[in-house]
């Protein structure tokens, strides 16, 4: 119930506070790297699916 009632208040002051607050954290250096890493793994994820879809179709063809 908590978490439904946070997501509701997120504007823009608290995206500046996240944003600010991963700063401070992972530093400006540390950020592109980490963003390379989840784009990567997004796009892998991506193929990943891509590839399994044809295989799914042909199995619901056979049955």
């Amino acid at each position: 119930m908590f978490t439904l009632i946070f997501l509701g208040m997120i504007g823009g002051p608290q995206i500046i506070l996240i944003i600010a607050v991963v700063l401070l954290l992972f530093g400006g250096r540390k950020i592109p790297e980490l963003m390379r890493g989840l784009g990567s793994g997004i796009k892998e994820f991506k193929n990943a699916t891509k590839e399994d879809a044809p295989s799914d179709k042909k199995e619901k063809l056979e049955k």
